[in-house]
């Protein structure tokens, strides 16, 4: 080969040599640094954004969530139940034991269709000396028939009572039945109350509240109704929440 040969094949190597490397640095970016050259490199050898994604671990799913969340509530309820369940069996023995050792109780109790979360409460005795009294013994009633709820949430909130019959005037008793005593209230109720504690403030706070058996028949069916007395009981919450509880006060009833 003559020298003017070799100087054509090493022009050539040359130009070869400075188009690869203007590739490269091409590819490489700005900063020409070898990871930005390594990244371009994968893309070109078929590794993508998504094979990337799909090396991270996978996160719950929203049914997956979904799930956990019912069974949390289902656990919820399931504990509030047997809480109310234990508490209200407990009472109720406890009634019971005590009206065995008494020919004369105060009150008495009976479970609703046995329900055990529905009881009819009958008010045997009150101040004798009160004209409610005297009402009663005119008229041959031998009690105040009470009507109690317990809600799913018993004993952290209260239950729901009012009067059946006879029907009362005054004495905090509304329509339907419903009654006027704070510790019946979430504000102003207490999980330690116990149903014979609810009796004996009702019994106090209808007598100082004056209540008289009505005489007169009613205006209305819908007075002494349940759905009037949850009703009434609802307005008169609302009510004594923004104005306070003037009368009767907790102590009373």
């Amino acid at each position: 080969m003559t020298s003017r040969s070799k100087e054509k094949v090493a022009a050539a190597f040359r130009k070869l040599f400075r188009s690869s490397e203007k590739r490269d640095n091409d590819a490489a970016g700005p900063s020409g640094s070898p990871a930005r050259r390594g990244l371009f490199r994968r893309h070109r050898d078929g590794v993508t954004p998504a094979e990337t994604t799909a090396s991270l671990p996978a996160s719950p799913t929203g049914n997956s969530l979904s799930r956990k969340k019912t069974g949390a509530a289902t656990d919820v309820r399931e504990r509030a139940a047997a809480v109310r369940t234990r508490r209200l069996m407990k009472e109720l023995k406890e009634i019971q034991r005590s009206h065995e050792n008494r020919s004369d109780p105060v009150f008495t109790v009976e479970l609703v269709n046995d329900n055990l979360f529905e009881w009819h409460v009958r008010l045997h005795q009150i101040d004798p000396e009160s004209e409610l009294a005297a009402d009663l013994r005119e008229l041959n009633i031998s009690n105040i028939l009470l009507h109690l709820v317990f809600p799913e949430n018993f004993p952290f909130a209260p239950p729901f009572m009012r009067v059946i019959e006879p029907r009362i005037e005054k004495g905090f008793v509304m329509e339907g039945g419903a009654i006027c005593m704070e510790l019946l209230t979430p504000r102003g109720w207490a999980s330690a109350y116990t149903v014979e504690a609810i009796v004996m403030q009702f019994a106090a706070s209808v007598v100082k509240g004056q209540g008289r058996v009505a005489r007169a028949p009613p205006r209305s069916s819908r007075e002494f109704s349940k759905r009037r007395a949850e009703e009434a009981f609802r307005s008169l919450v609302k009510t004594h929440d923004k104005y306070g509880w003037v009368t009767p006060s907790l102590s009373d009833g």
